[in-house]
């Protein structure tokens, strides 16, 4: 999905050739982190109905603030319940690519936060398995703590999110799986034909930039 949607856009995708490059290896990087190493642990199935976009503000409730409703469901499809492990991104009501402070605030703010939510979460959980409707292993509370301190948050948010995908990868993901270096040592971590494409689609994409139009 991230390597059609930087394909795609007819202009101003790019500003520069190294831009390009650094957008292109970007996307093989990850797909080279999601086929050897699990995404989720239950990456195999089975997959639920998974809302992408759920947010507080697609909840409908009545007077006495009970949700009787859900709208909203247009970023909704079949995904691992891996995903629903991380913590809602939508505790800060704003979405972390569009936090005018930057990642780096939007992160610090966001671990202040999260153990207020997470505390809510297993009360109502323990509240649910004394009333016998849920069982212990069902809680999620623990799965979006560990989610979060791993640092597996990032890569589920990585893998949703392609307006957001450059900024996680390069600042929280990278490092994580290939250590310190820069562009040069990642190019190194291609094949030579995977180097090889990747010249080819920056050519691509500067020509389809001067023309004003969308590649083939």
């Amino acid at each position: 999905m991230h390597m059609i949607h930087l394909t795609s856009p007819r202009n101003d995708a790019i500003d520069s050739a190294e831009e390009c490059r650094t957008k292109y290896l970007a996307r093989c990087l990850f797909r080279k982190i999601t086929c050897e190493i699990e995404l989720c642990n239950d990456d195999a199935g089975p997959f639920r109905l998974f809302c992408d976009d759920l947010r507080p503000g697609d909840v409908l409730s009545n007077t006495r603030h009970q949700m009787n409703g859900v709208v909203d469901w247009e970023f909704t499809y079949a995904a691992p319940t891996g995903f629903a492990y991380s913590p809602p991104f939508w505790l800060l009501l704003e979405l972390l690519e569009l936090w005018k402070q930057g990642l780096d605030d939007w992160t610090a703010r966001f671990e202040k936060v999260l153990p207020v939510f997470l505390k809510v979460v297993k009360d109502k959980e323990q509240g649910a398995i004394d009333r016998g409707i849920m069982k212990g292993s069902d809680r999620l509370s623990g799965y979006m703590l560990r989610s979060w301190e791993s640092g597996d948050f990032w890569l589920n948010y990585a893998a949703r999110k392609s307006w957001a995908f450059d900024m996680i990868y390069w600042a929280k993901i990278d490092w994580r799986y290939f250590g310190d270096g820069n562009l040069s040592d990642r190019v190194k971590l291609l094949t030579p034909d995977g180097r090889a494409e990747m010249e080819g689609f920056v050519q691509m994409k500067l020509t389809a930039e001067e023309e004003g139009g969308l590649p083939d």
